[in-house]
């Protein structure tokens, strides 16, 4: 019990939906589930808001668990919500239906991670960016939807560290593995995704 609440009633966050969306992934490896059914149960994980319903589409699915966060006195903060720390990546996050966007002159700093789940789309236009670093470090955690990269004059793009399922990378520039500054290393994972890489504005 947390304020008289149970475990059972807590609302779950973003992190905590993301893990078990990584669950029922590992889930559709081991056959447990059809393509159908991860969808279905994806929607559900999505749009739980306890974890009493969170956990509903783990129940028949035999070594597959969410173990229940501890949680401290109050509700906390989110480290999404908060700057990061030194050293720390910028993280941006969308749900579902919501859009991620940078453009014009924005600072980029040493690594970066995007986190979207069904949502209306990420555009990084990287083209008049202030980079802070010669390289970007840049986790994509994309379930759903299309990301959007614009390179910078000079600049190259790897993606051999990139995780792909049911998903595609379009590379319109042949800037991936190429000598250049700022050098953008992608990796994490892409799931039914759609990952496309643009040159610069002509």
């Amino acid at each position: 019990m947390v304020n008289g609440v149970s475990s059972r009633e807590l609302r779950v966050s973003d992190a905590e939906r993301e893990h078990v969306i990584g669950l029922l992934q590992k889930a559709i490896g081991m056959g447990l589930l059809t393509l159908e059914e991860f969808t279905d149960r994806t929607d559900v994980a999505l749009s739980s808001r306890t974890r009493a319903e969170l956990n509903v589409v783990l129940a028949d699915l035999p070594g597959m668990t969410h173990p229940e966060m501890r949680v401290r006195g109050g509700w906390g903060r989110p480290a999404a919500d908060r700057p990061p720390l030194p050293g720390e990546p910028m993280v941006l996050t969308s749900g579902v239906g919501s859009s991620i966007n940078r453009s014009g002159q924005w600072p980029v700093p040493r690594s970066m991670v995007i986190r979207s789940k069904w949502g209306a789309g990420v555009n990084l236009d990287f083209g008049e960016a202030v980079f802070e670093h010669e390289r970007l470090d840049l986790r994509l955690e994309v379930v759903g939807g299309a990301v959007t990269l614009r390179v910078p004059a000079g600049g190259a793009v790897s993606v051999a560290d990139l995780n792909t399922k049911m998903s595609s990378v379009n590379d319109r520039v042949g800037y991936q593995g190429h000598q250049g500054t700022p050098h953008i290393v992608i990796s994490g994972y892409l799931n039914m995704a759609a990952l496309t890489i643009k040159g610069p504005k002509r």
